[in-house]
């Protein structure tokens, strides 16, 4: 026992946005997702046992750094819809854009990154087909924590 708690990963993130509505509309043009509850000032969103809780009230300007990343099925598809949409993606290394509000956004493939729903979460969600790459299970083996350590 270090005396610390262990942080076992995020349970939520809370962004501020303009409308709640318009919150909605704007996420759910490129992700599918389950709105647990909503109401004028917030709204609770699940992506299976994680959840974004949009609330009203952003006043900063654009976040240039800070952001928070998305990781989907088919980065390609969320790319594609965004495209259509008209959103701009920031230039740099990864897919990062804002949306009307602001706050930034980077997408990632879930099968390319270390972070790993449990087996039971992905199959609730319909997505028990997805693998991890050679090179995100190379990752998580070097901690210790790849299927099977």
């Amino acid at each position: 026992m270090t005396g610390k708690a262990v942080p076992v990963g995020i349970n939520h993130v809370a962004l501020e946005v303009g409308n709640i509505r318009e919150a909605l509309e704007f996420y759910g043009s490129f992700l599918e997702f389950e709105v647990a509850q909503q109401s004028e000032t917030a709204a609770f969103v699940y992506f299976g046992d994680q959840f974004i809780n949009f609330s009203v009230g952003r006043r900063q300007g654009p976040d240039d750094h800070r952001h928070f990343g998305i990781a989907v099925d088919d980065k390609e598809c969320a790319i594609r819809c965004l495209a259509e949409m008209g959103v701009e993606f920031l230039k740099g290394p990864f897919t990062d854009f804002l949306d009307p509000w602001g706050n930034r956004v980077e997408l990632t493939t879930y099968t390319k990154i270390q972070f790993t729903k449990a087996d039971h979460v992905l199959k609730g969600m319909g997505l028990d087909h997805l693998e991890k790459t050679p090179e995100a299970l190379e990752e998580l083996a070097a901690k210790g924590m790849a299927p099977g350590a």
